[in-house]
């Protein structure tokens, strides 16, 4: 397991040689050199699979071995491999969430070129990035936010996730239980993961409750001596009924996510019950988008030879750089202010001078980052009100230097 330390300035020949995920800037870990990548509360995912293996074993030794002598050898040897199987593709759908990306997109290095300029004509004035831009896809108006920690517009229905420290493409939530954000890349996986632990509580409480049955026929007993006998089977019955409200939940909520085409951020952030949401495309399509279509490849190579790249040049010629952001705290920066789309809906008149719209397509949203690498190669840079200085000196520092001389 690969934790990337915190990077650390210093001349351009310390990352000669290594790796993306050894100078990765999020909060991510990985293993493998590079091959999974998990969020930093990977740690959970232990947690989780002993949630669920080890109620299987008991299972399997203390009910399962018992229900396959009343059976026939089929039924019986059945019974114990479909619970084996089932927990097997329930790790995998887990692993499949956790250890792959989700849908990060990679930072720029410099911030975009200033576009726009404050103040006053006639007085010192700073560039500064327009803190929104609109884009229109498919006839509907979009405001997406600059980032400043990944130094780009995120594209719609993008999010920064604080527990990663990652611009995440669709970004539904972070989940604590999987350790890592669910998001474009990986919730179809996600979804089939909660949907298979729920069959296997169903699977797990159904047969326990089958054994307890077989228990008070054979020795004509009532129910509460027969549950008595197998204590093993009470406490499987209770922990998988638990679960299953918990997971059946689940199951059920992001059926009606992926119903509607929306995700737990925009759904508890948005309300689109009051308007109509612009990426419904009705629900056979909605499902279709989530389980038929490709799965977007990567935009990271994380096992690359990270790139040499030319120092950020001097801002000193036009009076320093201004984010957007700044003077605000760090909840409005991340993913704890106000949303961009409710801002759309009341209106946000004080900020429309900052504001450029932009129209793309659904196939070019990938490509909305911006940077100002071509720029930097070519020398070009825009000309913004450069300071005017003097450099004469004055006559009392002649004086000085001719009486030392």
């Amino acid at each position: 397991m690969y934790v990337v330390t915190p990077p650390q300035r210093s001349g351009l020949r310390s990352n000669s040689g290594l790796k993306v995920y050894q100078t990765w800037k999020g909060s991510n870990i990985f293993c493998l050199q590079g091959r999974f990548i998990f969020g930093p509360d990977a740690r959970s995912l232990g947690l989780t699979i002993s949630l669920i293996v080890v109620p299987v074993i008991v299972f399997c030794i203390f009910v399962a071995s018992k229900l396959m002598e009343d059976f026939s050898d089929t039924w019986g040897l059945s019974i114990v491999s479909v619970a084996v199987v089932f927990t097997i593709y329930d790790i995998i759908l887990l692993m499949l969430t956790s250890g792959r990306d989700p849908g990060i997109i990679p930072r720029n290095s410099h911030p975009p070129e200033p576009e726009v300029i404050d103040g006053n004509s006639g007085t010192s004035q700073t560039p500064r990035l327009p803190r929104v831009k609109e884009v229109e896809v498919n006839g509907n108006i979009f405001k997406v936010k600059y980032c400043d920690t990944c130094m780009l517009y995120r594209p719609p229905r993008c999010s920064h996730c604080s527990i990663c420290n990652n611009c995440v493409e669709r970004f539904d939530h972070h989940c604590p239980w999987v350790g890592q954000c669910i998001a474009q890349r990986n919730y179809r996986f996600f979804f089939m993961f909660v949907f298979s632990t729920t069959l296997l509580c169903v699977y797990v409480l159904a047969f326990c409750c089958v054994y307890i049955r077989k228990i008070k026929e054979s020795e004509d007993i009532t129910i509460w001596k027969a549950m008595l006998k197998t204590p093993a089977s009470i406490a499987l019955v209770i922990y998988t009924f638990i679960c299953m409200w918990f997971v059946g939940g689940l199951t059920g909520f992001h059926l009606y996510l992926i119903s509607t085409n929306q995700t737990t951020y925009e759904n508890f952030r948005y309300s689109y019950d009051r308007r109509s949401n612009p990426h419904n495309k009705g629900v056979v399509d909605n499902f279709k988008e989530i389980f038929c279509s490709a799965i977007p490849p990567s935009k990271n190579s994380f096992r690359a030879i990270v790139p040499r790249e030319a120092p950020m040049p001097s801002r000193s010629a036009v009076g320093g750089f201004m984010s957007p952001n700044m003077g605000r705290g760090n909840d409005e920066i991340e993913m704890g202010r106000k949303g961009v789309w409710a801002m759309a809906e009341h209106g946000d008149d004080k900020n429309a001078s900052n504001n450029e719209r932009f129209h793309v397509n659904d196939d070019e949203l990938g490509d909305i980052r911006t940077t100002t690498d071509d720029d930097e190669q070519s020398g070009s840079r825009p000309n913004i009100h450069p300071r005017h200085s003097s450099w004469e000196m004055s006559p009392e520092v002649m004086a000085l230097a001719s009486r030392r001389t």
